[in-house]
């Protein structure tokens, strides 16, 4: 017994110390290496997350609004000014793509685009006074920033004269969404180097940064979307 007890300090050091407690360098480190990873990942995904929301709601704000400029072009209210009977909507631009403009389509040139009315008199009260497009004859009702560095990257209207669909791709600059009573379909006109086309369809691509997108989509029958699955529509 003497003998363990006088050579007991030539044992081993992990035998010695095996009931000690405590972490080592090593396992602090890894620890916080772990931490920092799930950190990253949490912060990752919630930056995508929040960018994605953002994006929804613009596309939502989009379609609303559009709805709005319906309300108004249908029941002709007056806003901006006092003249009545005539269309309100929604103006973009290819080099405007972080906003877009809410319009009153008072440009008092009846017979443009609109069907010309029943009488004949294009001065009649119910001839239908704007030309389809925003321009300075216009009267700006609000100017729409989207915010965020979200931007409408594209959009696209189907002409159905060609049946086929034009984007900006293909040379169109401006996009005017048009309501205007009694009827709450909407008129959809394009402007490209050649002058403007009417369609009977018409699509945004809404994206923020990073490449996520949302598209928005409004159609003849009046039926408008936040949710399109792309665009062009299908």
């Amino acid at each position: 017994m003497e003998s363990l007890r006088t050579y007991h300090w030539l044992k081993p050091s992990y035998i010695r110390n095996r009931n000690d407690k405590g972490f080592t360098l090593i396992e602090l480190m890894v620890v916080m290496t772990i931490i920092t990873i799930i950190s990253g990942v949490m912060l990752t995904s919630q930056t995508s997350f929040n960018r994605t929301l953002i994006l929804a709601n613009t596309a939502y704000d989009i379609a609303l609004t559009l709805r709005y400029a319906e309300t108004f072009g249908v029941s002709s209210r007056a806003l901006g000014g006092s003249s009545t009977n005539v269309g309100y909507g929604l103006y973009f631009s290819h080099a405007s793509p972080d906003s877009f403009i809410f319009f009153k389509d008072s440009s008092n040139n009846p017979g443009t685009c609109y069907p010309a009315p029943p009488s004949g008199d294009l001065n009649a009260p119910d001839a239908k006074r704007g030309n389809c497009v925003y321009d300075n004859n216009d009267v700006l009702v609000n100017n729409y920033k989207l915010g965020n560095s979200i931007t409408v990257t594209d959009f696209c209207i189907y002409v159905p004269t060609t049946s086929s669909w034009s984007c900006t791709a293909d040379g169109l600059t401006a996009l005017n969404i048009i309501f205007i009573r009694p009827d709450p379909n909407p008129w959809i006109t394009a402007v490209d180097s050649g002058g403007t086309k009417s369609g009977t369809k018409a699509c945004l691509k809404v994206e923020a940064p990073g490449g996520t997108a949302r598209y928005v989509s409004v159609v003849k029958s009046g039926a408008i979307s936040a949710n399109a699955t792309n665009c062009p529509l299908p």
